[in-house]
C-alpha cells in the first residue's frame, strides 16, 4: 500500500541537465519526499503537471479512506462472528432441549405444515423425518389429528391457548396444549406449537374411578330398591306371626286349630330367615371387589361338584367350550353368577334330560360367557321380570327370585352387560359381556 509522502518537490531543469538530476536523486534517497523533475517546457505542460500532482494527492487521500473503511469492516466481521457463535449456541440449546424433553412437541406454520418436532414425538405419535413440510392433516399417525386441526386454526386466528385431552388409536391419553408460536423480535405469530403430555396412567385410573363411582351409584339405587322391597317382605311374615299369636292367645289349649296357627308361625319364621339370608348375600357380594385371574375350568368343575345331586337326579349333561381359559373378576361373584345360571338350567327342565352348555370366547374388548339350556324357556313379556328382585314366573319350582337379580346386579356393577335370548318351550341362553380389566 502507498504511503502518503510528507513533501512533494518539483524540480525544474533544462534538458541538458535532466540526466544529471536523475542520477542524483537515484543515488540519494530522501525519506518522505516525492520528487518530480520538470523540464522547462511549455506552459501547457506545466499546467498539466500541476493537475497530475493534484490527482496524485487525491489518490493518497482515497487510499487513506479505504484503509479506514477496511478497519471498520474488520470490526463488523468480528461482531458478526460473535453473533453467529451466539446463534449456534442458541440452536444447540434448542436442540438439546428438544432431545431431553420427554413430552412430544410439534411446530406448524400458518399453512398448517409440519416444521419441526421433538424426538419424543417420534415415539409418542409415530412421526417420521419425511413428514416435515407436509400438511398436518395428511400425516398418518396413531393420533386422531382431525380432532385438533380446528384447535390449531383457532389459535392461529385468535392467538389464544387451548388445552384438550386426546386419545390415540392404541388407547393412550395425552394432555395437549396448543399455543401460538411468536417471534420475540417483532411479536409476529408465525405458526403454532403443540405440546403432548402423556397422562395415560392418570386417565386410566380416572376412568376406572368413574366406572367404580357409576357402579356405586347403581349399587346405591339397588340398595334403595332392595331395602324398600325387603322391608315390605319382612313385615309380611312378622305380621303373620303377630296375628297368629294374637289369635292363639284367645284360644283354649285344647283347641285343635292351634296346630294350624303354629304351622303358619313356623312358615313365616322360615320366610323371615330366608329374607335375612338374602340380605346377607347381597351385602357380601357388594363388599367383594377383589379382582383376580380365575381358572374357568377349575371353577366350573367346583360348581358341577356342588350340583352333583341335582345333576345326577335329573340326568343333566354339562358341556364346556372354553376358548378363553381365564377371566379377571371377583371369584365369589363369578361363582355366584355361574352357579345360578347352571342351577336354573337344570332346575327349569322339561321332560327330557337337561343339557347345559357353557361357552367362553373373546369379542373385541370383552370376554363373553354364555350359558344355554334346553329347558322350558321364557316368554318375551317376562324378560324384564326375571331380573327383578323376587321376580318369579313359575311358582311350581322352588326358588326365591333372587338369583338372576343378583347376577345382573353384579354384572352391571362391574361395567358389563347381560342379555337373554329365549324361545318358550325350547330353552334359554344368557350371554354376559365382561369388560376387560385394564
Amino acid at each position: 500500500m502507498l504511503k502518503k509522502p510528507h513533501h512533494i518537490v518539483a524540480v525544474g531543469a533544462y534538458a541538458s541537465r535532466i540526466e544529471e538530476l536523475k542520477r542524483f536523486f537515484e543515488h540519494t534517497p530522501l525519506d518522505g519526499i516525492c520528487y518530480i523533475i520538470i523540464q522547462h517546457l511549455s506552459k501547457d505542460f506545466k499546467s498539466r503537471m500541476a493537475e497530475l500532482l493534484s490527482k496524485h494527492e487525491e489518490l493518497f487521500s482515497t487510499s487513506e479512506e479505504m484503509e479506514s473503511a477496511n478497519e471498520k469492516l474488520h470490526a463488523i466481521n468480528i461482531d458478526y462472528e460473535a453473533k453467529n457463535r451466539e446463534l449456534l449456541e442458541l440452536t444447540d440449546d434448542l436442540n438439546n432441549y428438544f432431545r431431553s424433553n420427554i413430552n412430544g412437541q410439534l411446530l406448524v406454520n400458518n399453512e398448517l405444515q409440519l416444521v419441526k418436532f421433538s424426538p419424543s414425538a417420534v415415539k409418542l405419535i409415530n412421526l417420521r423425518e419425511s413428514d416435515i413440510g407436509l400438511p398436518l392433516n395428511t400425516i398418518s399417525t396413531n393420533i386422531k389429528l382431525h380432532t385438533i386441526i380446528d384447535d390449531i386454526r383457532e389459535v392461529l386466528k385468535k392467538g389464544n391457548v387451548i388445552h384438550r385431552e386426546i386419545q390415540t388409536y392404541e388407547n393412550q391419553w395425552y394432555q395437549l396444549v396448543t399455543m401460538p408460536y411468536l417471534r420475540d423480535s417483532d411479536q409476529v405469530q408465525t405458526g403454532a406449537i403443540l405440546s403432548f403430555n402423556d397422562i395415560s396412567e392418570l386417565k386410566h385410573a380416572q376412568l376406572k374411578l368413574d366406572d367404580r363411582n357409576k357402579a356405586l351409584s347403581r349399587i346405591n339405587e339397588d340398595l334403595d330398591h332392595f331395602i324398600h322391597a325387603a322391608s315390605h317382605d319382612l313385615l309380611a311374615p312378622l305380621g303373620n306371626i303377630e296375628t297368629s299369636i294374637a289369635v292363639m292367645n284367645k284360644m283354649a289349649l285344647s283347641d285343635v286349630r292351634l296346630l294350624d296357627y303354629l304351622n303358619i308361625i313356623n312358615s313365616s319364621i322360615k320366610k323371615f330367615s330366608s329374607l335375612v339370608k338374602d340380605i346377607a348375600v347381597i351385602a357380601r357380594i357388594e363388599n367383594d371387589a377383589s379382582i383376580e385371574q380365575i381358572d374357568l375350568a377349575e371353577l366350573i368343575e367346583n360348581i358341577i361338584w356342588s350340583l352333583e345331586g341335582k345333576i345326577s337326579s335329573s340326568g343333566a349333561i354339562i358341556i364346556k367350550d372354553l376358548e378363553v381359559p381365564t377371566i379377571g373378576f371377583s371369584r365369589k361373584n363369578l361363582r355366584s353368577i355361574l352357579f345360578n345360571l347352571v342351577s336354573n338350567g337344570i332346575k327349569f327342565h322339561r321332560e327330557e334330560a337337561p343339557i347345559v352348555r357353557i361357552q367362553v370366547k373373546r369379542e373385541d374388548s370383552y370376554t363373553v360367557l354364555s350359558v344355554q339350556d334346553n329347558g322350558k324357556g321364557v316368554r318375551k313379556r317376562d324378560f324384564d321380570k326375571i331380573f327383578e328382585l323376587y321376580g318369579r314366573i313359575s311358582q311350581s319350582v322352588e326358588g326365591d327370585g333372587v338369583g338372576l337379580y343378583l347376577t345382573k346386579k353384579i354384572i352391571n356393577a362391574a361395567g358389563g352387560n347381560m342379555l337373554v335370548e329365549s324361545e318358550f318351550g325350547k330353552g334359554t341362553k344368557f350371554t354376559i359381556y365382561f369388560k376387560d380389566i385394564g
